[in-house]
């Protein structure tokens, strides 16, 4: 369904009519914006709306007629330039050995022990030069 406009003439001579009749429309699925103007009785509807049946709603309430009906266009989009990614240097990344999350993982309450286990642990060096032992 396509966003629509309807310009709906609506006979409303009270205030509490006339709320009725926003609450009525506001309720409905798909209406994006409400707008009435008081001295000529019409309300301009916009969204992606069934209008005949809004206006059924409507005249359970007031006298309700369709004006007009258009197809609304959404806004066009201009396409931006890409933008050059600024080249960035390769990132050494370290990940965060937390202590005794697993029943086997390397402690440093280990290293004076006779058993140490093998862990799923990594060693980075800022250095670009030297080895990496896994």
């Amino acid at each position: 369904m396509t966003a629509k406009k309807a310009v709906l003439q609506l006979s409303v001579h009270e205030e509490r009519i006339r709320k009725k009749a926003f609450v009525t429309v506001s309720r409905s699925p798909g209406v994006s914006s409400i707008t009435m103007d008081d001295k000529t009785g019409k309300m301009t509807v916009v969204g992606e709306v069934d209008v005949p049946v809004l206006v059924m709603k409507l005249r359970k309430l007031c006298n309700a007629e369709i004006v007009s009906v258009e197809v609304v266009k959404p806004p066009e989009k201009k396409p931006e330039p890409a933008k050059p990614d600024p080249a960035k240097p390769a990132e050494i990344v370290a990940y965060p050995v937390t202590h005794m999350n697993y029943s086997y993982q390397y402690h440093s309450s280990y290293a004076n022990s006779h058993y140490q286990p093998f862990g799923n642990s990594r060693v980075v060096v800022e250095e670009p030069n030297t080895c990496v032992l896994m």
